[in-house]
């Protein structure tokens, strides 16, 4: 990845760890609030309530004189029973009563909330009506303080703010130091694969020490750019041979046409179109295998028809007159799913090939075997060394020792032909022999 787009993701995933802490910030001092503000407000309900028990015992030994000594809360009224007000806290003197609810009969003790009264205007007030059981009638005290507002108190709302900015804060150069130090090794990584070129393929990316999904990222691109830089040998390998086998009959044509054309009236022109017809088959041969390869390379999807593997081997095995001797022992009721052109043209890759090389015979075998079809062709040539066995499979690959009998081949028809096999879910291999090459190609019998 680019730096911008590294810093990008670090970005983001920063303020995703930062928006998600200030969500849990927020929850937490939500929580805290409402936990203390209940707190809050059952102390300042307490606080009323000892300030009304205070006026009780005041009335209960009779020493009342109209003025409620400070007891601690805003306001207190004495109501005696014929509704005037017996004592009241200096700021409610000569004002009527700041309640009119009473407790019920039942209890003592009745509490309400009241906003907006006419004596405490703007401001909600913790209520308390004690019933005062007297002689002549029930007297009822009413205590009144501030309620709590919702920040209980700024100095607590100015420190869970404080603090929660402050863990978001620390949360956020966390996230940022670690994503950084966990994206270092992709950083590293992308540095090293923006330096890879299509010439210059020998760069390998570093493997963190940890053993880890980075790790495993490293190591899997490293194998990839091992497979991509064989690839790209390959085809260049392939485009130098391919060079190469196409400049040769075109290097005999011109050969043979600027001979005859210094010395026309000499030329032997039959001889030099029968020359030329030679050049341009295998000139033909090149190209249409280069074709083939080029499309089985593009992973081209081929038929998928019901075909007769012994029937079909036998078709391509009578199609010409061979120069040795051809042993057939075709099952044919092995039956494969694929398409017949390609099988058709490996077939006949693998007899031609053990054609070429075969001294008196060559053997072609067709049967079934645990579900899979097999067909084999065995030359009675000099065989193929085991540590070259995968060589000959190679675009362009000939062994020293076939070349030069492998006259009329492209160099391209082995490797074709295995190609064919995959592309069918097959195989094709070289195997043990008693005497020559011994090719076998394994695909799934059709169900």
């Amino acid at each position: 990845m680019s730096r911008w787009h590294s810093w990008s993701v670090r970005a983001r995933l920063t303020l995703i760890a930062c928006a998600v802490m200030a969500l849990i910030c927020c929850a937490v001092t939500i929580s805290a609030l409402i936990g203390v503000r209940d707190l809050a407000y059952n102390y300042q309900t307490n606080r009323v309530v000892r300030a009304a028990l205070k006026t009780v015992h005041l009335i209960k030994r009779d020493v009342l004189d109209g003025v409620i000594p400070d007891q601690g809360v805003t306001a207190i009224q004495v109501v005696k029973p014929d509704g005037k007000i017996g004592a009241a806290t200096p700021n409610l003197l000569n004002r009527p009563p700041m309640a009119v609810f009473l407790p019920d009969e039942s209890i003592v003790r009745g509490d309400q909330l009241v906003c907006d009264s006419p004596d405490f205007p703007d401001t909600c007030m913790i209520m308390i009506a004690f019933r005062v059981y007297q002689p002549d009638g029930d007297w009822i005290i009413y205590a009144a303080d501030p309620t709590v507002p919702w920040y209980v108190d700024p100095w607590l709302l100015a420190a869970l703010i404080g603090g929660s900015l402050l863990v978001v804060a620390i949360t956020g150069y966390g996230a940022a130091w670690t994503i950084a130090r966990a994206l270092a090794p992709v950083d590293a990584i992308s540095a090293e694969l923006s330096n890879i070129t299509a010439s210059d393929l020998g760069h390998r990316v570093p493997v963190p020490k940890f053993k880890d999904e980075v790790r495993r990222m490293a190591e899997t691109a490293n194998q990839t750019l091992d497979r991509l830089e064989e690839a790209v040998e390959q085809q260049r390998r392939f485009a130098s041979d391919a060079s190469h086998d196409l400049r040769s009959p075109l290097t005999a044509m011109r050969a043979e046409i600027e001979g005859a054309m210094l010395h026309p009236e000499d030329a032997d022109w039959p001889g030099i179109g029968e020359a030329l017809l030679v050049s341009l088959d295998r000139l033909q041969a090149l190209v249409t295998d280069l074709l083939q390869m080029a499309r089985l390379d593009a992973r081209a999807l081929g038929r998928s028809d019901p075909i007769n593997l012994g029937r079909l081997a036998r078709s391509e095995l009578d199609r010409r007159r061979r120069r040795v001797k051809m042993i057939k022992d075709l099952d044919e009721h092995v039956m494969v799913r694929g398409d017949r052109l390609r099988l058709g043209r490996l077939i006949t890759n693998l007899v031609d090939n053990a054609e070429r090389h075969a001294n008196t015979e060559v053997t072609v075998r067709v049967y079934g075997r645990d579900g899979t079809a097999v067909l084999e062709v065995i030359d009675d040539g000099a065989g193929i060394a085991p540590d070259k066995r995968e060589m000959v499979f190679q675009r362009f690959t000939r062994l020293d020792a076939a070349r030069s009998r492998d006259v009329g081949g492209t160099g391209l028809g082995l490797a074709i032909a295995r190609q064919i096999a995959e592309t069918h879910g097959g195989s094709l291999t070289i195997e043990d022999s008693d005497s020559g090459a011994r090719f076998v190609l394994r695909i799934p019998i059709a169900r």
